[in-house]
């Protein structure tokens, strides 16, 4: 079935009431994006904390309407709830549908890292490479998106876990996502994963994937008021520079004396003041780079 799709330019200040006209006219969907994500210098939006909703600044919003929508009367009837907004670049169109989430999947193809990590996509066979003695494989349908391996920052830890001899060990995953990295360590070896995040639909999410690759008896989820108070050999933390400088006690009180530690989630230019803020329990800290994002990695310094 076909919609008929408005897009409108709008700004972080017009953005509440516009989508609020919109939704009062019969809008089935909004939907916003950077204005501008193609220029150099983007605003980038990262992870939220906790009840927060941050925008950018300028914006494209995009509504879709039933098809038989009148898009005249829709601008008119737009303009008289809202004199105030700026309808001079609106743009109609007529869009069929389509599954949006099988579309994204069919473009995500399978990922190697390190030197026998695969992530591999559920509607697609596994490449010849996956297949060797000793591959660790995890199947992906990321459902609720939450990290596919597909960015730089999932992919310098999993490209750690890779390096790293976890037979036997337990891991943290902190701000586990959608699971991929517990997962990932458990394919890798790893005894036992716990994952902790403070989104509800990520800890969904982290089940869903542990049992769709077959490691949901060795693999734990919680929001942080749920979790076990306990040390880990292996803790990993894919988030936000902000959230690992704030979780930094936490973090080193998690990891085991001698365990080994990886932060990720930092753009470049961010990674002096955790090295500063993390050097009092680890030694050996290091950063690696790719492209514009870093690892900082490490090993718990006795306690």
């Amino acid at each position: 079935m076909p919609f008929l799709e408005l897009t409108l330019p709008c700004t972080d200040a017009t953005q509440p009431r516009l989508e609020a006209a919109l939704e009062d006219l019969g809008a089935l969907s909004v939907t916003l994006a950077d204005a501008h994500a193609d220029a150099p210098d983007e605003q980038a939006i990262f992870e939220p904390g906790v009840g927060e909703q941050p925008l950018w600044r300028e914006m494209a919003l995009t509504a879709l309407f039933d098809a038989d929508t009148d898009g005249d009367v829709l601008l008119a009837a737009l303009a008289s709830a809202d004199p105030a907004l700026d309808l001079t670049r609106a743009a109609l169109r007529t869009v069929e549908d389509q599954d949006w989430e099988r579309a994204w999947l069919d473009q995500f193809q399978p990922l190697a890292f390190g030197r026998r990590t695969h992530i591999v996509p559920w509607n697609h066979e596994l490449p010849e490479a996956a297949r060797a003695a000793g591959a660790a494989v995890v199947r992906l349908d990321p459902g609720l998106a939450f990290g596919s391996g597909t960015h730089p920052t999932t992919a310098l830890c999993l490209e750690w876990l890779d390096g790293l001899a976890l037979e036997g060990v337990e891991v943290l995953d902190f701000g586990c996502g959608s699971g991929i990295l517990a997962v990932a360590a458990l394919r890798l070896g790893a005894a036992a994963a716990d994952g902790i995040d403070n989104d509800p639909q990520a800890i969904t999410a982290t089940l869903d994937n542990a049992e769709r690759n077959g490691v949901a008896d060795r693999l734990r989820a919680f929001l942080p008021e749920d979790a076990p108070a306990r040390t880990y050999p292996v803790v990993v933390a894919n988030i936000l520079a902000s959230a690992l400088d704030a979780l930094a006690p936490q973090l080193a009180e998690r990891c085991a004396d001698g365990g080994a530690l990886a932060l990720s989630g930092i753009l470049a230019g961010q990674e002096d003041e955790l090295l500063a803020r993390y050097g009092p329990w680890f030694d050996a800290l290091r950063v690696t780079r790719r492209e514009d994002w870093i690892r900082i990695d490490g090993r718990r310094r006795p306690r």
